[in-house]
């Protein structure tokens, strides 16, 4: 249960607000201006702030989505809270101008470039707490308590073809009312083991 915020509280939580949304507005001006000339009509940038649950990242990324009118798109994630990032802190960056003419042209380009490309990806992905046909419980709902529901992990780093590349979900569940889901990360507070009776 949430407690009314008194005044000073709301007043700040308004204030934190306001140069949150301002700050967006600046990234997006400088993820504009940063997109050659000849790529820039009809792009959108969206930015946002992410909260990271792996303990090795930043707790809050700010992260810049850049979709173009071909449907080319592409992300970048930036370290910091969007009050923390500067305009030298986004073009250090920001993708490469060939990876930005890819995108523009609806192509697959990989940003940020692959530091080891001869490696293969499931040897860097961390180890799992759950395996394929293990049955778990999921949280689904608002309340802690009741907010949970059962089923069986049915694939490890589940990812959609509309995420951007390297993005997954630790496990894809099929709960046991016959719903298919996928477990943003791999903590108690979202997937644990079932509790036998």
């Amino acid at each position: 249960m949430f407690l009314p915020q008194n005044d000073a509280e709301e007043e700040a939580t308004k204030k934190a607000d306001t140069a949150r949304k301002a700050a967006y507005i600046r990234i997006e001006e400088w993820a504009i201006e940063a997109i050659p000339p000849s790529t820039r009509d009809g792009v959108h940038i969206n930015v946002q702030e992410v909260q990271c649950g792996d303990p090795n990242c930043a707790p809050i990324d700010t992260a810049v989505t850049i979709v173009f009118p071909s449907g080319g798109r592409g992300m970048l994630g930036l370290p910091f809270e969007s009050v923390e990032v500067t305009e030298d802190i986004l073009l250090r960056g920001f993708p490469t101008e060939e990876v930005l003419t890819k995108w523009h042209r609806g192509e697959e380009a990989d940003w940020p470039p692959d530091e080891e490309p001869d490696h293969d990806d499931e040897t860097y992905l961390p180890q799992l707490r759950f395996e394929i046909g293990q049955k778990v419980e999921c949280r689904i709902g608002p309340d802690a308590v009741t907010g949970w529901v059962s089923g069986l992990v049915t694939e490890l780093w589940y990812r959609e073809s509309s995420w951007p590349p390297d993005s997954f979900a630790p496990y894809k569940i099929q709960l046991d009312d016959g719903r298919a889901i996928f477990a943003p990360g791999d903590m108690d507070q979202v997937i644990r083991a079932k509790e036998m009776p």
